[in-house]
């Protein structure tokens, strides 16, 4: 493997579509995406890879190497930010850095989504237990971030924090709901019954995708124009922080599994951030977190940076190690 790898992501269709959102924004036109045909796009997306990871599910056998793959994931969501919550709160307040904290312990379904499609383009599938285990990944994040924002908060000023709320919210957040049921309904579903619908979740995938990226770019070009007034620690926490713990997961998921696909869906999962299910859940619950600072650090900064350089480094480093 070599960093032909690298140039070759950079010349895929969707992250161009990608970077074309953000060109809209910059030369100040009128191109968007509406809003209806945004979030139609995104449930498109997570409804296809759940479904598509549920039909893979029904032919695996449950194994040891699942339930450690399972925990694994649940590690991973409660350890980043229980050591970013602390480096974050070096240079902010505590509300900003238990929001990022949890952002960046949970998880991207985007980037997941963009992650499985790099894998096709080399041939290679993701299995379907690792879709289970990415949603298996959005709460546990949450909670920490919550619970730490609570033990550090002088002012007392945080909504009394219930961890049956919190998973409540997590769970049935929609995109959890729609991939959770989507890999239900694929797993009791026959292959006859899959293919009925296979043009739908198959073949039409990759231009949904290049859309909704577009619509991704637009947005995040929008998010950049204040990003900046933060100075520049969010802006390095956002490229620097992922990328190491993306590094560290593609090395270290070798001691529960030797798949090349699952360990490169882990480094994936380490290296995102949220920007869906966490500020739902924090503007909810910690209304002083500004959602000006943990968005655009996930959305314009770590997502890019994950689908330009972090897909192409994971896959050579699980390779590689």
């Amino acid at each position: 493997m070599n960093f032909n790898l690298l140039i070759e992501n950079l010349s895929n269709p969707a992250l161009l579509f990608f970077v074309l959102g953000i060109l809209a924004v910059l030369l100040k036109s009128d191109l968007e995406i509406p809003p209806n045909s945004s979030k139609f796009i995104s449930l498109y997306l997570l409804f296809s890879i759940g479904f598509k990871g549920g039909q893979e599910l029904a032919h695996e056998a449950f194994t040891s190497e699942i339930v450690w793959s399972m925990l694994l994931g649940i590690s991973i969501s409660l350890l980043i930010p229980l050591y970013t919550f602390f480096i974050l709160k070096r240079k902010l307040n505590v509300y900003d850095s238990g929001a990022i904290a949890a952002a960046y312990g949970s998880v991207s379904a985007v980037t997941f989504v963009t992650a499985t499609t790099y894998l096709e383009s080399q041939q290679l599938n993701i299995h379907g237990y690792m879709v289970a285990i990415m949603a298996l990944m959005e709460s546990p994040a949450i909670i920490i971030g919550l619970v730490l924002i609570s033990l550090f908060d002088k002012e007392s000023t945080v909504k009394s924090i219930k961890i049956s709320h919190v998973l409540k919210h997590s769970l049935t957040n929609g995109s959890v709901l729609l991939i959770l049921g989507s890999l239900i309904i694929g797993l009791l579903a026959n292959a006859k019954q899959a293919d009925g619908i296979k043009p739908f979740t198959t073949d039409l995938f990759k231009g949904f995708l290049a859309i909704f990226l577009l619509d991704m770019g637009i947005i995040s070009g929008r998010k950049l124009k204040s990003f900046f007034s933060f100075g520049l620690f969010p802006f390095v926490f956002a490229l620097i922080i992922p990328l190491l713990n993306g590094c560290i997961f593609a090395i270290l998921s070798s001691l529960v599994t030797s798949d090349i696909t699952n360990r490169f869906i882990f480094a994936v999962l380490a290296a995102s951030a949220s920007y869906i299910a966490v500020p739902a859940a924090m503007k909810i619950t910690v209304p002083k977190a500004n959602p000006g600072l943990y968005l655009p650090m996930a959305l314009a900064v770590t997502f890019p940076m994950n689908i330009t350089v972090g897909l192409p480094l994971y896959f050579l480093i699980v390779n590689s190690f």
